[in-house]
């Protein structure tokens, strides 16, 4: 873990070399900072000078193509907080516990160097005065970038009083930070950010792991307002494509990419429709993901992110002093069609211990069997076969769609089925199983998180469920929409999971995700057994 908790870089090259140096300044300044990264830019300051002034970058295209490089440069460190800040003056949401430039920017004695780092530090952001002064190694600059032509010393980016720009913003990516920080430096008096929610997050790839609106505002704001806090932002959720820009008569700009430029173009024709004038449409390019897997966007994506987030820990598991430590216990679930029995198939392979809740909910039904006398009392003998066994189709006829009866039935299996997970738990013990997994659709339904340390969960589309039960038990689809519809959903399940796993790609990507969920539990119970 890197020492420092935040820190800001101050980088003085011309903008023009940037998109070479960003790589180097960022893979150092990732050794050193744990937490948000902000970046001073400022082309030509002498570190070294006495009192070094700050000042804010020139809104130019240059900047534009710099931020896009820094920007792809922390993309390539993996969870680099970074905020390049387009104006000084004030004091930032997470201030900074290091202070940090490039050697190769800062030539001569380091003294002089860190001294003016501090000045402009506490002159720029209000830092305290005597905060550690770092200069970072790297390569130097090999000299002009033949690619790029000489920069119009007098270009400059078009501006607008009120600016808009739509999104899901989850998990504030650099995709995210270059398109927001160009709305900054379009914006001279407010941003109008519309964040997705509702419906409009139904068909994104595993929507269940989109951080909450709340959440996703909370990050935006404070990155905004920590980048250029001289503007006023107005975020507000999006129920619609639309919002409030084909009303709002205040907009001049809406800065749209390359995929939702369509989307601006439909925007204005609304605002036409509605008697307002045009919006100048702003296209930022996509940024590449060069680590995007055969199943991930090749640009850099929320979507891409939450698909890396399965077989992770999502939150700590439950510190239970009554659970015994060994084995460890792993409940999984999932819905109707959610491929759960084959994830419990590949943990098996792995060397874990199954218990499959669904045979014993068969085996209490037997004669003789744990809850047989009392589930034939509870609904009489019409459920019985002619040898005496519980028909449980007719058995299921009498609770479906009724839940008072439908709790009767789960009051008397429920809490048998348990005793008997329980007993698979202590058989895996006289194993010497390291780990349990119980595999049970019912698990959070039946409150069975008492016995497990971890509850992982298998999701999967409800379109593509619906396909997979009416292909294997051959239901119609309103058939199969009703059974998915009587069930927990996805997003019930994902939020009291630790770990959220999904079938909906080749049986391969559903086996690495094991996988990668395994050897991750394998290092926290290493770690667990090490303290």
């Amino acid at each position: 873990m890197p020492p420092f908790g935040s820190g800001l870089l101050v980088l003085t090259a011309p903008l023009g070399a940037l998109p070479r140096r960003a790589a180097a300044a960022l893979a150092a300044a990732a050794g050193v900072v744990a937490g948000p990264l902000y970046v001073h830019l400022q082309p030509g300051l002498r570190l070294a000078s006495p009192a070094p002034r700050p000042a804010a970058p020139p809104a130019c295209p240059a900047l534009l193509r710099a931020l896009a490089a820094l920007y792809a440069a922390a993309a390539a460190q993996r969870g680099l907080d970074l905020r390049v800040l387009l104006g000084p003056g004030h004091r930032l949401a997470r201030p900074p516990r290091v202070l940090l430039a490039t050697a190769a920017e800062a030539p001569g004695p380091a003294g002089p160097v860190q001294l003016g780092l501090q000045h402009l530090a506490a002159a720029a952001y209000g830092c305290p005065p005597r905060l550690p002064a770092l200069l970072l190694g790297g390569p130097e600059d090999s000299g002009g970038d033949p690619e790029e032509d000489p920069e119009d010393p007098d270009a400059a980016l078009p501006d607008f009083s009120d600016v808009a720009v739509g999104g899901t913003f989850d998990r504030l990516h650099g995709a995210h930070r270059l398109l927001l920080s160009a709305c900054c430096l379009l914006a001279r008096h407010r941003l109008l950010a519309g964040v997705a929610d509702g419906d409009l997050l139904r068909h994104k790839v595993l929507m269940e792991l989109i951080e909450p609106y709340e959440l996703r505002a909370a990050k935006l704001r404070e990155f905004l307002e920590d980048v250029k806090p001289s503007l006023r932002y107005d975020i507000v959720p999006l129920a619609d494509p639309y919002g409030p820009s084909v009303t709002d008569p205040d907009l001049q700009c809406l800065v749209v990419s390359e995929e939702t430029r369509r989307g601006g173009e439909a925007v204005n024709k609304k605002r036409l429709e509605n008697g307002l004038p045009k919006l100048a449409l702003y296209e930022i390019l996509l940024m590449k993901d060069p680590d995007h897997s055969q199943h991930e966007e090749e640009k850099i994506s929320s979507s891409s992110l939450r698909q890396r987030l399965l077989g992770t820990l999502l939150q700590p598991p439950r510190q239970d002093p009554a659970l015994p430590s060994r084995p460890y216990v792993i409940g999984l679930t999932g819905g109707t069609g959610s491929g759960k029995t084959s994830i419990a198939k590949l943990l098996g392979h792995l060397g874990a211990f199954l218990i499959d809740a669904d045979k014993l909910g068969h085996a209490v039904y037997v004669p003789g069997g744990p809850a047989y006398e009392q589930v034939v009392a509870a609904f009489g003998a019409e459920i019985l076969n002619e040898d005496g066994t519980i028909n449980r189709k007719v058995l299921g006829a009498k609770v479906f769609g009724n839940q008072e009866r439908l709790k009767s039935l789960t009051d008397i299996v429920w809490p048998e089925m348990a005793q008997m997970v329980k007993e698979q738990i202590r058989e895996a013990d006289a194993q010497g199983k390291a780990v349990c997994v119980l595999d049970a659709a019912v698990l959070l339904e039946a409150g069975w998180q008492d016995m497990v340390h971890e509850v992982w969960t298998a999701i999967i589309p409800e379109e593509e469920a619906v396909k997979r039960i009416m292909a294997r038990d051959g239901l119609s689809e309103e058939a199969a929409r009703s059974r998915l519809q009587s069930q927990m959903t996805n997003s019930q399940r994902v939020e009291q999971s630790q770990v959220v796993l999904c079938t909906l790609w080749e049986t391969d990507v559903t086996r690495k995700q094991v996988e990668k969920a395994w050897d991750l539990l394998q290092q926290r119970l290493s770690q667990e057994r090490s303290l």
